[in-house]
Parts: structure tokens; sequence; C-alpha cells
């Protein structure tokens, strides 16, 4: 039972686990104000209309923050992984606490683009103007006209209003900033919190010592930008060798033609080598050596994906 608590806690290191992560994640945030200001500037026209300003505040909240979030999940590689793991091997060799925090870092990750539109949509305070404007109640306005209701003050956000209710549209506009304001000062500070929370959580609870997961995070860098210039070449190279099989010559330019006398290309790996590098990895050790990547433990010949009396395994995502 001790193993499995510790095993799972484990998994609390999942978010934010390298420089470059957060990196990535204010550029995302950075490019995600600027779409909004750019939004707010060229598309946003509340359309000052009772029951239409509700839905279309809500929207132009909701709906690009909806948008960023599913193109967020998309651009994860996790996704994919854990699609090729579902497609392949089925998740029998993830315990419940392993898939839920791998869902949790694809969220996670997801969420910084929609909740950098929500926080700066709230801040500048127009879209939830234009959508809760009908609903101030006119009895909380000081001298409210009676003869006017929630066709009028629907209106306050386009300023299309009679001149003795320039005041009071000042007063409601003024109220509902301050809320659309406050709530997205707390969504921020929420946010931060839960960032923290997880950065201090991810550091007492690592398996590794920060030396050797700054080494892991180099290694799984250094393989991708290997293993896809790598492929490239031979996806070249193999392709060439099939053109010139076809048309009896290839038309290679000086480069190609120096990397084909380089790199002779026999064929093409089978698809079970393919199926062994592909999918969600957990860092393993085999023997008490570390196993950083997929491509890694193919490399070394072991088989499987769970613990075997001479390997142990740590559950520890790769992010």
């Amino acid at each position: 039972m001790a193993a499995l608590i510790a095993e799972n806690f484990r998994f609390l290191s999942l978010f934010f686990k390298s420089k470059d992560v957060m990196i990535f994640n204010g550029l995302v945030a950075l490019g995600t104000v600027g779409s909004e200001e750019l939004f707010s500037v060229v598309a946003f026209n509340c359309p000052c209309s009772p029951a239409r300003n509700y839905i279309y505040g809500l929207a132009a909240i909701g709906v690009p923050a909806l948008a960023l979030f599913l193109i967020g999940v998309m651009w994860n590689n996790h996704t994919w992984n854990l699609v090729a793991e579902c497609h392949k091997r089925g998740v029998k060799n993830f315990s419940a606490a392993a898939t839920f925090l791998l869902f949790g870092s694809i969220l996670g990750r997801a969420s910084v683009a929609p909740i950098t539109w929500s926080v700066i949509s709230l801040l500048r305070g127009e879209a939830y103007i234009c959508a809760l404007s009908e609903f101030v109640k006119p009895s909380s306005l000081d001298k409210f006209p009676a003869e006017y209701g929630a066709e009028v003050l629907a209106k306050f956000p386009c300023r299309d209003v009679p001149a003795n209710l320039t005041k009071f549209r000042d007063e409601v506009t003024r109220r509902l900033r301050y809320e659309s304001q406050l709530f997205g000062w707390l969504l921020l500070g929420i946010v931060a919190v839960l960032v923290f929370l997880t950065k201090c959580l991810k550091h007492c609870c690592s398996p590794l010592s920060y030396r050797q997961e700054a080494y892991w995070a180099q290694y799984r860098s250094n393989e991708d930008k290997l293993f896809r210039r790598t492929a490239e070449v031979h996806s070249r190279i193999l392709a060439a060798k099939n053109v010139k099989q076809f048309f009896g010559f290839v038309a290679l330019d000086k480069e190609e033609k120096e990397l084909v006398q380089e790199f002779p290309v026999e064929g093409v790996q089978p698809s079970p080598q393919w199926n062994a590098i592909t999918g969600v990895y957990i860092y393993r050790e085999n023997k008490g050596f570390p196993l950083y990547s997929r491509l890694h433990k193919w490399a070394k010949g072991v088989e499987g994906n769970g613990p075997t009396p001479e390997g142990h395994e740590l559950l520890f995502l790769a992010s």
C-alpha cells in the first residue's frame, strides 16, 4: 500500500517539468493577449439588444477560449501519444492516477491560452458589460426613471440612450466593469496559486534529482531534434532511391548527392519498431540504469511496459 501511494504521488510532478515548457506557455499567453486585443478592436460589436447581449457577450469570451483550448489539445504531443498508446497497447499498464494525471497534463497545457483569453477579456470588461447590462436592476439605481426597463439598459454599452440617462449609463458601466475586472483578477490569482502549488509538489515528489531531471530534459530535447533531422534525411534518401528506380535517374542537387553518398539507406524500419518507440512514455529504470525514452528503451532491448523483477519502474511522465 505504501508503495502504491508513493507511486501515485510521483505523478504530481506532471506539470511544468522544464524551463522550455514555461517559456512555451509564456509565448502562448503573449500570443493570446495580442489576439484578444485584435479581436476587441476589429470584431467585437455589442448588439445592444435584449436577450442578444447576453448570448453575444458570453460567446465573445467562451467561443474563442474553447477554440484555443481545442487547438492546444491538438498541438500537444501527449494527445497523440495517448491515442497511439490506447490504439496499440491500451491503458492497462497505467494506474488510475497515471491516466488521470496524463489527461491533467494535456488539459493543463491546453488551458494556458483560453485562460489568458478569459482573463484579458474580463479585465477589459467590454464583453461582460455587454452581456449583463440588461440584468442590472433599475431599483439598484438611485432615482432611475420608472418608465425605462431592460430594453434601455441593454443599450447602455452602445451609449445610445436618452440624455437624461447618461449618468445612469456611466454608473452601470462602472459597476459592471468593476465586477468584470474583479473576476479577472480572481481568476488570475487562482491560476497563479495553482501553478505555484503544482511546482512545489513537483519538486517535492520528483523521484529524480535536480541534475538528473535537467539531464533527462536535455536528452529528450536532443533525441527529438536528432530523430527529426535524421528522419528527414532518411526519407529524402529513400525517396531518391525509389524515384531513381522508377525513372532510371533522379535529379538531385549537390547537397542531396552528398547525402546519398554519405548515408546509404537499405530499407525502412518495420512497423513493430515504430510501434515500440511510439506512445506515452513513463520514466523507467532497468537494473538501476535509467531509460530516458521509448527509443532508449528499445535500443537497450528492454521488453514490456510494466515493472519486472529485473527492472524498476518509476512512474514519472515525460513532458
